[in-house]
């Protein structure tokens, strides 16, 4: 196993003639382990999930995992998303079709577009980070108008972000899926899959409420291991808790699932096996030159630490940061905001290096457990 060690560096510089040269001597104390090197990096997400059986999707998918040492976990949004009006697949925006109702209300079930999503994954020795949303358009509460059309300058909260109408409908779909699932791909490769319900609930991804938001993990959770009571689930990668309003969530979610009434059984407490939070930095534009700002984003991970840790029945409980970025649109173009310019060249990945290096440090001061942070990176064709 890799490990993390003291470097000692000494740097000598001297004038040639008018030639300048630096001279850099770097001297590694391999007698001195600071820690285990864990691959938390080996985690990639996105919105569009369409893109991930075209061909530039499955090639950037190969090449991650090429690179990986150990398997990467892929986190996709849209999974349970209706197509709608929707005239395909778009920025921040994909459907399945996995869910709709009969004229008589009744279920029907149709995993052929999520096959193909996850069978891209498993063929490629990746796992899914399974993301149980968003709301199918048979079963939201408001449906109409249910697909966005933010990039042409249209509403983007809609239907996809409701409540279900029926939460026991809700369970069930989400019992039928894992239950395919285990069904396609075995109990064994199942049980080493993530799954979480729902994308930052905190903010208009979720239209419902606080307590809404529960009860949909809550059925949720309990017909995931109806199914599987083996898998592991847990949440609720909310947005940023540099800001009062996410530690805010954050934690008020912990104290539902360790002590609070489960909506779905009655009972006291609801599975949680890992603690997801999202972490952003902040990039800005001043006099038509982008700054980034790591501080923002490494706060948001400090302050996601401590509230954790703020609970000793989480000790050593996995962490994933869901969704961990130099800035909040995640893979938007710089055409409509000239900050994320940055993506561009090399900024970007010497951002996120410099970044996970200090991620590294933050895990040793509090002491956490992280299981991954996934890089909301994808670029795809157009």
């Amino acid at each position: 196993m890799a490990g993390r060690f003291l470097k000692l560096i000494a740097i000598k510089a001297f004038t040639m003639s008018t030639i300048y040269a630096q001279v850099v001597n770097i001297n590694v104390n391999a007698e001195k382990p600071i820690g285990e090197m864990k691959p938390f990096w080996a985690f990639f997400g996105y919105d569009e999930p369409n893109y991930t059986t075209r061909e530039n999707g499955k090639k950037l998918l190969k090449e991650l995992q090429q690179l990986s040492p150990v398997p990467v976990y892929v986190r996709a949004h849209n999974l349970l998303t209706s197509k709608g009006n929707s005239p395909g697949p778009d920025l921040k925006w994909g459907f399945t079709d996995a869910y709709k109702e009969d004229a008589n209300g009744r279920p029907v079930y149709n995993w052929k577009t999520v096959d193909s999503i996850v069978d891209t994954y498993i063929n490629l020795g990746m796992k899914p980070l399974m993301e149980i949303g968003f709301m199918p358009k048979d079963l939201s509460s408001k449906p109409e108008p249910y697909e966005h059309y933010w990039n042409k300058g249209g509403e983007l909260w809609t239907g996809w972000t409701a409540p279900p109408k029926d939460y026991d409908k809700w369970r069930e779909l989400v019992y039928q899926w894992v239950k395919h699932s285990v069904e396609r791909y075995g109990k064994k490769e199942v049980q080493s899959w993530l799954w979480e319900v729902w994308n930052e609930p905190d903010i208009p991804y979720w239209s419902g409420t606080f307590e809404e938001y529960c009860k949909l993990y809550d059925f949720a959770a309990d017909g995931l291991k109806k199914a599987c009571p083996e898998c592991t689930i847990g949440g609720p990668h909310t947005t940023s808790p540099r800001n009062e309003k996410g530690y805010k969530y954050l934690t008020g979610f912990i104290e539902h699932c360790l002590k609070g009434k489960n909506y779905a059984t009655g009972k006291t407490g609801t599975p949680l096996q890992y603690i997801g939070f999202h972490a952003k930095g902040a990039p800005e534009l001043i006099n038509g030159k982008v700054t980034m700002n790591m501080g923002a984003q490494l706060e948001d991970i400090r302050r996601g630490f401590e509230a954790i840790n703020s609970y000793p029945e989480l000790k050593n409980i996995p962490v994933i940061i869901g969704e961990c970025d130099p800035e909040g649109c995640a893979a938007c173009s710089e055409k409509r905001e000239p900050k994320y310019a940055y993506r561009n060249g090399t900024m970007y990945s010497s951002y996120t290096a410099a970044s996970f290096a200090r991620i590294y440090e933050l895990i040793d001061q509090q002491n956490i457990n992280l299981k991954g942070a996934v890089s909301w990176s994808f670029q795809f064709e157009d």
